[in-house]
């Protein structure tokens, strides 16, 4: 896990959303006071090196910075952001709503697109009721995709249900059987919303020769993200990683939230319900997004 740098002035959170109360002489021409603006985890990048022209790899810029590691994050009251690298919320956008797409939603939506499923295929969603996982839910039915869901418990069955998963499997249950039993030779692909061992261990046996799509961060170091070789090579599998995505990204994710195609399940609260939210995060009980309220 990236730890914070004192520049941060330890203040946590990297997706956030609000009203701009100043602007600096050198955004002034994309920026007023007024304008709604979306912050998320990548802060800043060069714009000029070749991780930056090509389209696709900004967040990998040697000279990126990121809120909540080296900038201060989103939970306080005032943010400073960078103006070239900050997303405009767009009208018919709810503040509270464009806030976790800055980090969990487009994160979802990119990863949707690298997994390069096609519409009628299957992709199975580990974690989907989940705070990044109930997001890629609704982007893969978007795009056309067949959704097995997998998650625990009945409120998390009723949400993925009502989001449009085609069909949901239990986590406590035998998934890869469950998996073979719906689809006959295995899902197209898999994307994972969750960090546990688990999930990272069933996936290569629940896909045909497709792609094995790495998105939660495991909450082990020691976790792998794969299989052996034989498996790999014998269903020509394909281990793709997915690190949040580009800020033109964020603006097509933030478009599919103002057609309608999109909508988050958010758990409200205050600054005073950080820890609170952090226990039931761990715990897997939080519904959807947890989002902050820092200011009136």
């Amino acid at each position: 896990m990236t730890s914070m740098a004192p520049s941060s002035l330890g203040i946590a959170g990297h997706e956030g959303a609000g009203v701009v109360v100043a602007v600096g002489d050198d955004v002034s021409a994309i920026w007023k006071v007024g304008d709604r603006a979306a912050v998320q985890w990548v802060g800043s990048t060069c714009g000029v090196c070749e991780m930056c022209t090509n389209g696709l790899d900004e967040v990998h810029c040697p000279k990126a910075v990121h809120h909540a590691v080296d900038l201060a994050g989103t939970f306080q009251e005032y943010c400073v952001a960078d103006g070239r690298y900050t997303n405009k919320i767009p009208d018919g956008v709810k503040d509270e709503d464009a806030g976790p797409i800055m980090c969990g939603g487009f994160s979802a939506y990119a990863a949707c697109k690298r997994a390069a499923v096609k519409p009628g295929e299957w992709l199975i969603i580990l974690g989907a009721g989940g705070g990044v996982g109930h997001f890629a839910l609704q982007y893969a039915k978007a795009m056309g995709i067949k959704v097995i869901a997998v998650d625990k418990g009945r409120e998390k069955e009723e949400t993925c249900r009502r989001l449009g998963a085609d069909t949901f499997i239990d986590s406590s249950s035998d998934v890869v059987a469950e998996v073979t039993r719906i689809t006959t030779y295995g899902a197209h692909g898999v994307l994972l919303a969750t960090p546990s061992k688990e999930a990272y261990d069933i996936t290569p046996h629940t896909l045909r020769s497709h792609a094995l799509q790495a998105l939660g961060i495991p909450n082990h170091p020691a976790v792998m993200a794969g299989t052996m070789a034989a498996l790999v090579v014998g269903k020509r599998l394909n281990i793709v990683g997915s690190l949040v995505g580009t800020k033109r990204e964020a603006d097509e994710a933030l478009d599919f939230v103002t057609r309608g195609l999109i909508h988050p399940i958010l758990t409200k609260g205050t600054l005073h319900d950080i820890d609170k939210f952090y226990d039931m995060l761990q715990e897997g009980s939080l519904l959807g997004r947890a989002v902050i309220k820092v200011s009136s």
